[in-house]
């Protein structure tokens, strides 16, 4: 992400060139006017080539991610703009400007003393041999990195079929759900008859295989049969507690208050207060992704096993935490076999009313790319949302499919689906990829309200002025 470290740098001259700072600036060098003016001339120009070099990487094509003469390039860049920023915060502290996380900013007393003349021209002369490194970075760039002549750039068209996939893709329907039919009608079975066992099923297979996507789909159907009911996620890390709350929080709403102490609460109050509410009630709960036989056995624990119908159902990888569920009571997600596997392909990566020819020109490079996902639906629908939003020509999509086979290869590390997930990732427009990892600030499932994000995204300035323009 050297575009937003680099935008980052912009951001920050611009504060030492700003209006607050540059009076704060003259009224402590008024004496050596000369020197600062040179000073913020040199700072004014930096940060001018900097936002050209943020605008070249945005542009860049993805194919140059194998090119390793570009990434010592980019690399040799990130390290160039983190010594500017230091630079920039040590004349800001010089000054007397103090940078907040945010956008504001506000003055504290200077520092004062017969060594600040000294800072100033330090600082000055640093600032020059930063301009004249980043002149040489960008003629090594010339000299050496090779860039491709072929690189259209259909930005527009990527942005055009983005916002139809956006507008068709609010909500997963049961057509998007492929080769699950036998597993759905078992689940809907088992949580439907009148047996009044309290009962715990489980959905076992490897990441990617659509466990939590049909636990969600089965989920939806049949809550509203049970007198309440509740959805968490267990991550690896999790915290019982907080589970129990979040039990508590979501088993409550629909019936009564939400207990106003419960944030106080300690494990042995949360679990009586679990008891008592669950004791004579049909409840539906799911825990998705368990990841330990201990996780399991603590949380069933808190649970209330009745005898009114309740269900417990369990999304795993592991097969030993599936062989907690009750006996008869599991099942096990396959890899879809290859003509399911393209069925669904073709489902995200075309449009319904795709013409025959077009499909035929594309037949053999899908075939290619589908055949690397090993199967794997989430990986499958990544990359068919992926090339989605890409031109439909074979020199496009052969470009994808070896960026793809160049991310398996050189990142052994990680499994299909990873590196699926990885390419998507890589193919967002830099000031979204910004708006996506600030997403990873929050915890896994945590329930993110579009207006507030959108907002948090502005101020931290993820947005820039480009979502506006779309």
């Amino acid at each position: 992400m050297a575009e937003a470290v680099i935008l980052f740098a912009v951001r920050k001259i611009g504060v030492a060139l700003g209006n607050e700072a540059t009076s704060q600036a003259v009224s402590y060098f008024r004496k050596f006017v000369t020197q600062l003016t040179e000073l913020q001339g040199s700072m004014g120009r930096i940060r001018r080539e900097l936002r050209l070099m943020h605008e070249f990487l945005c542009r860049m094509d993805v194919r140059n991610r194998n090119n390793q003469t570009y990434e010592i390039w980019v690399e040799e860049g990130r390290v160039l703009v983190h010594g500017i920023e230091d630079i920039v915060d040590e004349y800001l502290h010089l000054i007397g400007q103090k940078l907040d996380t945010g956008w504001s900013t506000y003055l504290k007393k200077g520092i004062k003393g017969p060594n600040v003349v000294v800072s100033l021209n330090r600082i000055a002369s640093l600032v020059k041999e930063a301009e004249v490194n980043l002149v040489h970075l960008f003629q090594a760039k010339d000299r050496w990195v090779l860039l491709p002549s072929d690189s259209n750039d259909n930005s527009s068209y990527i942005v055009e079929r983005s916002q139809h996939l956006a507008a068709t893709s609010c909500s997963i329907s049961d057509e998007d759900l492929v080769g699950i039919d036998d597993y759905r009608r078992d689940l809907e079975k088992w949580l439907e008859d009148d047996e009044p066992a309290h009962l715990v099923i489980a959905l076992l297979g490897m990441g990617g295989l659509g466990k939590t996507a049909l636990a969600a789909n089965i989920y939806r159907r049949a809550k509203e049969k049970f007198e309440c009911h509740a959805w968490v996620s267990i991550s690896q890390t999790y915290s019982r507690q907080g589970v129990l709350r979040n039990l508590i929080g979501k088993l409550f709403k629909d019936i009564e208050d939400v207990p106003t102490d419960i944030a106080t609460m300690d494990i042995t109050s949360l679990e009586e207060k679990l008891h008592l509410f669950l004791v004579e009630k049909k409840y539906l709960i799911v825990l998705d992704d368990v990841w330990s036989t201990e996780a399991f056995t603590d949380l069933s624990n808190a649970l209330v096993h009745n005898g009114t119908g309740s269900r417990l159902v369990i999304t795993t990888r592991d097969s030993e935490v599936a062989g907690l569920a009750s006996k008869n009571y599991v099942v096990e997600l396959k890899t879809l076999p290859s003509d399911k596997a393209m069925e669904l392909f073709c489902k995200k990566a075309f449009r319904s009313d795709t013409d025959d020819k077009c499909l035929a020109k594309l037949n053999d490079i899908s075939v290619e790319i589908v055949s690397k996902c090993k199967g794997l639906p989430l990986a499958i629908v990544s990359v068919g949302s992926l090339l989605f939003v890409r031109e439909k020509t074979t020199e496009e999509w052969k470009r994808i499919n070896d960026q793809l086979s160049w991310e398996i290869i050189n990142n052994p590390r990680l499994d299909h689906v990873r590196n699926v997930l990885l390419l998507s990732f890589i193919y967002l427009p830099s000031y979204l990829k910004s708006c996506f990892l600030y997403c990873s600030l929050f915890p896994e499932d945590y329930p993110l309200k579009r207006k507030e994000l959108v907002r948090l995204w502005w101020q931290k300035g993820s947005l820039w002025k480009r979502v506006k323009a779309h």
